[in-house]
């Protein structure tokens, strides 16, 4: 078993290389780039190398998804719903009337993987039974806490009527960039709640003394990821059992102030 780290487009082809001359017969890859993807499946197939993407999709060089490459990723969809679902179940706990509360949707919607985040954690609400007509979505430029903090800024003043914010976003620094706004308007955090998506970025907004309105964060499962798509090459190598063309991992466990602690350290993440 070998392990490479592939920062980047160059060092990643060249680990190829080594592993060819390794003796190794597959690889799995978290690929620092997907538009390298043609490369790599062309480096591998060159040295009869399986392999197996995780994560992170190739792309070919108009952008299309590669569906030639076994992967393995978390189901976008599905987390996004749970995000939604999680938001719900928070704002009951608290009491919240639909009539004053209002859902921001810090939205990324040319990212697949952030559109179906945002989307499916939309329709959670509204399954759940939240007026469709205060879902209020607003785009960010960038998947980051500052570009979230001003798409949020400019949605709240728009909508001064609201009394409790539920915030969604594709990852917890766009939901972090949500609530940094709600607190430069005056919000209190028992009146916003934030769903965050990672659970990594979120240490040390849950370490605070004092509860912000970042209520939580859905942490995936990467030890199972590793584990699924090692298992796979293994199979596809010894047994010659071809992997699907896509396996999706549903595990998260939502991390709050209360567990993150006891949750990271069971994935050896603290």
């Amino acid at each position: 078993m070998i392990k490479i780290a592939v920062p980047d487009g160059e060092k990643t082809l060249n680990a190829i290389d080594s592993l060819a001359a390794s003796g190794a017969k597959g690889f799995v890859i978290c690929t620092p780039d997907p538009k390298l993807g043609p490369a790599i499946e062309a480096k591998a197939r060159s040295y009869n190398l399986k392999v197996i993407a995780v994560d992170d999709q190739f792309v070919n060089a108009k952008g299309k998804p590669m569906e030639s490459v076994p992967l393995v990723m978390m189901a976008a969809t599905k987390i996004g719903e749970r995000q939604g679902q999680e938001l719900w179940k928070e704002m009951n706990k608290r009491g919240w009337q639909p009539g004053e509360t209002a859902v921001m949707a810090i939205t990324s919607d040319e990212l697949d993987t952030a559109r179906r985040r945002t989307s499916g954690s939309m329709d959670a609400l509204k399954a759940a039974g939240f007026p469709e007509k205060q879902i209020y979505k607003v785009p960010t430029k960038s998947n980051d806490i500052p570009g979230a903090f001003d798409a949020a800024n400019s949605m709240l003043v728009q909508h001064p009527e609201v009394t409790n914010w539920l915030i969604v976003g594709m990852n917890d620094n766009t939901v972090l960039g949500g609530v940094r706004a709600t607190e430069g308007q005056g919000f209190k955090a028992p009146n916003v709640i934030g769903i965050g998506i990672n659970g990594v970025d979120a240490v040390s907004e849950l370490s605070k003394g004092q509860a912000t309105g970042f209520y939580g964060s859905l942490l995936p499962s990467p030890d199972i990821h590793g584990y699924k798509s090692i298992q796979m090459l293994h199979d596809w190598v010894t047994k010659d059992v071809e992997p699907a063309k896509f396996t999706e991992v549903t595990d998260v466990v939502l991390i709050t102030r209360d567990n993150f602690k006891t949750e990271l350290e069971k994935k050896g993440l603290m």
